[in-house]
């Protein structure tokens, strides 16, 4: 059964819709991700305009993170006093990114800049990640080996305004994580994702968190910015489909459930390790679709 999709101007399979938010649905609560960093470039794959796809992509994720949130926080993974910070700065970075996103859409580089900006943060943290959790299993399968730190301190440790986080075990200042979470605002309102997967790691290699609290703490911070950025843009771009949101929504809410359960059993580093591979796997797939020759070349002429 297909159905008609007014703001994306297309019509689609249900099923296919419902399909797709299960899946990120299950993503979403087994890593800490929004899911946006796979739906978006896959809504742009099937012909709904990129515009459209990272609006209503926002609107998708406020349901699964929700989900994912309450699963976390049965299990008492979610450090509220963290997220809090998080939301703060989420809230700023993302109505500045809505600013951005309206300037590029109304000259005509919207489409581009979507594309680049996840060739580039997908290929950088996917690698990243990749080796990170390569090395790691590889020491844990050394008989007697040790763990190693999964962050430094440094500099940025010093910062002032340092709060306690108990459920995080840290003492680091508050400037760290609300412009960590600004910048990953402004890059969520821009490519239609929940920042997870910039946040994720973020929040473990930077701030040091354990990884058991936060996948919870992102999906909470996630729900915050991405409520926001779904308001401003359907009051200034007009590019939100509630009806593409509301199907996507029905697999979403389902699907974060049994992505936490199946998360709950993996090691941190073996999430890492999925996570990374998953984001490679989206990258080059963008970049195979920015350098190949379209199938229908053709060009436009002015009438005289």
């Amino acid at each position: 059964m297909y159905i008609y999709l007014p703001i994306a101007e297309i019509s689609m399979h249900i099923a296919v819709v419902v399909g797709l938010g299960g899946g990120v649905g299950f993503l979403s609560g087994m890593f800490g991700v929004g899911g946006g960093f796979l739906m978006t470039p896959l809504l742009i794959f099937l012909g709904v305009p990129s515009a459209v796809a990272v609006s209503t992509e926002a609107n998708q994720i406020v349901a699964s993170s929700v989900s994912g949130v309450l699963a976390h926080w049965r299990r008492g993974n979610v450090d509220f006093k963290m997220g809090g910070i998080l939301v703060a700065g989420g809230l700023v970075g993302s109505s500045i990114g809505v600013l951005l996103f309206s300037i590029l859409r109304d000259i005509g580089q919207i489409d581009l800049v979507i594309r680049l900006s996840y060739v580039v943060f997908l290929g950088i943290i996917g690698v990243l990640m990749l080796m990170e959790s390569v090395r790691a299993i590889m020491q844990t399968r050394q008989p007697g080996a040790k763990r190693g730190k999964l962050h430094q301190h440094n500099w940025l440790h010093g910062l002032p305004l340092k709060v306690r986080f108990r459920k995080s075990k840290l003492y680091i200042s508050a400037l760290l994580p609300f412009f960590l979470s600004a910048f990953v605002g402004v890059l969520s309102a821009i490519m239609g994702v929940g920042g997870g997967f910039i946040l994720v790691p973020a929040m473990i290699y930077l701030l040091g968190m354990p990884t058991y609290t936060v996948i919870g703490t992102s999906l909470f911070q996630i729900i915050f910015v991405t409520a926001n950025i779904t308001i401003l843009q359907s009051v200034q771009t007009q590019t939100v489909d509630f009806v593409l949101a509301g199907l996507l929504l029905v697999g979403a809410v389902i699907g974060a459930q049994f992505g936490a359960r199946v998360g709950a059993l993996l090691r941190g580093e073996q999430l890492r390790g999925l996570l990374a591979l998953i984001v490679l796997a989206v990258c080059l797939k963008l970049v195979f679709d920015l350098v190949i020759t379209p199938e229908d070349v053709f060009s436009v002429e002015l009438l005289k």
